[in-house]
């Protein structure tokens, strides 16, 4: 390894005609954290990492993995990487076991290492008993664990997912969410994830890099950003003129984030919600805005990310 550092993007920029799928990215990651990359569709989110896995060439700047970088050595990156797609692409005439002896081949694993290995593989994903099956009658979930397990057969140093769990039930997800922090605890292998589960990506990511239009619009720990965002979010749901209201909420001084879904219904983020919500009643009275429904949340990364992005992710 030449450094330290696991996955770094320097400003990386890729263009696909007239549109700047990522547009000057800056991205870190310390072997041993899991990092996730948050956006919505369209974001940058799977160009980003198809650059750090050497199947695309930037048009600037560099995407280096373990100190390698992925455009001028991608055979260094490529033998330190493991990866798994949206897309499952796994070969439904093979059985779970053969699947992951033929990838052991390719990595070139000795025949007796091969089948320790796939072994391995097989009971930390929880499929050993349908090791000898055919893929083809694997569900969704099996076939993702496979997947994943694929992932690892090389033993890599960076271990790359765009969009493990998307599809999978809550107790396969809580399954992989589970593996993945195995990894990274008990292997220090550093994990870069795309994922849409805000909630998932709270609990297990060490830094949070949110994307909008290929650049990187907020960053950090997932805790700090919650923080930052304010104690509560007080939400406001009725009939009249939501944007004449925030114009009036934000000069008040204890506001500390404002904005407006498309359905009218406008999120305020302040220090206390019990203590204010008295005032901005009064205000909505004032501004014309007939409150139907309040209500008082917590904060959590998906009230980070809409206050990033100004739209839900999976719009």
């Amino acid at each position: 390894m030449k450094e330290e550092m696991a996955i770094e993007a320097r400003n990386l920029k890729k263009h696909f005609g007239k549109i700047a799928a990522v547009d000057g990215i800056d991205i870190e990651g310390h072997k041993g954290t899991v990092i996730a990359l948050l956006g919505p569709n369209g974001a940058g989110k799977t160009t980003t990492v198809k650059l750090l896995t050497t199947q695309l060439l930037p048009d600037e700047g560099q995407a280096l993995v373990m100190g390698y970088d992925a455009a001028a050595e991608p055979h260094e990156v490529r033998k330190r990487i493991g990866i798994t797609f949206q897309e499952t692409s796994i070969d439904e005439a093979l059985t779970g076991q053969q699947v992951l002896e033929f990838t052991g081949e390719l990595y070139g694993l000795k025949r007796r290492q091969n089948k320790i290995r796939t072994g391995e593989l097989l009971e930390m994903v929880g499929l050993s008993d349908a090791a000898r099956r055919k893929t083809s009658t694997y569900s969704g979930g099996m076939k993702r664990r496979l997947e994943l397990a694929r992932s690892l057969m090389n033993t890599p140093d960076v271990l790359i997912l765009d969009e493990p769990t998307l599809g999978l039930d809550p107790q396969t997800r809580k399954k992989v969410w589970e593996y993945l922090m195995f990894l990274k605890e008990h292997k220090r292998m550093t994990i870069l994830l795309t994922t849409h589960y805000l909630d998932e990506a709270e609990q297990i990511s060490d830094f949070v890099y949110i994307i909008d239009y290929g650049k990187v619009v907020k960053a950090g720990k997932a805790e700090n950003l919650i923080r930052e965002l304010g104690n509560d979010t007080i939400r406001l749901e009725g009939e009249g003129d939501a944007g004449s209201l925030k114009d009036q909420l934000g000069t008040v001084a204890f506001i500390q984030s404002l904005s407006i879904s498309e359905d009218n219904i406008l999120h305020v983020g302040v220090d206390s919600g019990q203590q204010r919500v008295p005032q901005i009643l009064e205000l909505a009275a004032q501004s014309g805005f007939n409150v139907s429904e309040v209500g008082i949340d917590r904060p959590d990364l998906g009230d980070v990310f809409f206050s990033a992005v100004g739209r839900e992710i999976r719009e």
